[in-house]
């Protein structure tokens, strides 16, 4: 090969060779850019860790245990469930357990919201009251599945907290009150649907007054220091109540003023 050639072959690869090296300073630039936006590398590395044991849980938690309901399975999947646990015990977000969420309250076990919510039988028209927001996870499945949620949380800051959380995440659909949930919300009643997140020690009669006929409400019944029992109230379109002892449970205690 002449000398001719061979400057002419190398001129060629310099510049394909830096071709390649500014193509990659762009893109590594671009993604840089774009992790950073979405909160750093550690950030999108836990989204996608967190987004696999969110899959697993409904698999292995819910969908294996008998909840059948497709729009609850999906909700359940698409909710980031960590989002509502405080930092500290993040980690423990999809384990099939209750978790802490601070002020002697905690974020119910996976497969408990899933169950409640399929008793509730609520549909996309209905609007549903919740006593007991605590960190709002419940309220964001239901968000996904009903018209309008009310939830009402006891404990201020807990309740400040959720809301500002819900807004943020884009759940429009649900409004927080801070206050006492044993009385309901009576300016909108009548619910289709009522679920209470903590033991009372005997079934709130506002509750049943605020449940419209046709309605359900779940509800934990027993003391704190008790193996409580799951309740199911019905009332039919002649307005009788119906009810049902469904599973034990333990839920945290239903605080009131």
């Amino acid at each position: 090969m002449n000398r001719k050639c061979m400057n002419t072959s190398f001129i060629i690869f310099i510049t394909s060779f830096a071709a390649i090296v500014i193509t990659l300073v762009i893109l590594l630039m671009f993604n840089k850019s774009t992790i950073s936006a979405m909160g750093g590398v550690d950030r999108v590395t836990d989204e996608d860790a967190f987004a696999r044991q969110r899959k697993q849980m409904v698999e292995e938690q819910i969908s294996r245990r008998g909840i059948i309901d497709k729009g609850i399975l999906e909700a359940m999947e698409a909710v980031p469930r960590h989002l509502f646990i405080p930092e500290e015990n993040r980690a423990y977000s999809y384990y099939d357990q209750p978790v802490p969420i601070g002020f002697g309250q905690t974020i119910s076990q996976p497969y408990i919201v899933a169950f409640m919510t399929e008793l509730l039988n609520a549909g996309k028209e209905d609007v549903v009251l919740e006593v007991g927001t605590g960190s709002g996870y419940q309220a964001a499945i239901l968000a996904r599945l009903v018209k309008q949620v009310y939830t009402i949380e006891i404990v201020e800051e807990l309740g400040k907290e959720a809301s500002k959380r819900l807004k943020e995440m884009g759940y429009d659909n649900v409004e927080v009150k801070i206050g006492d949930g044993y009385k309901g919300w009576s300016e909108h009643a009548p619910f289709g649907a009522i679920i209470v997140t903590a033991a009372a020690e005997h079934i709130p009669q506002p509750l049943i007054d605020q449940l419209k006929p046709g309605g359900r409400l779940v509800i934990p019944v027993g003391g704190v220091y008790e193996v409580q029992d799951l309740m199911l109230i019905a009332k039919d379109v002649s307005s009788k109540v119906i009810k049902e002892s469904v599973i034990p449970v333990r839920f945290v205690p239903l605080i009131r003023k």
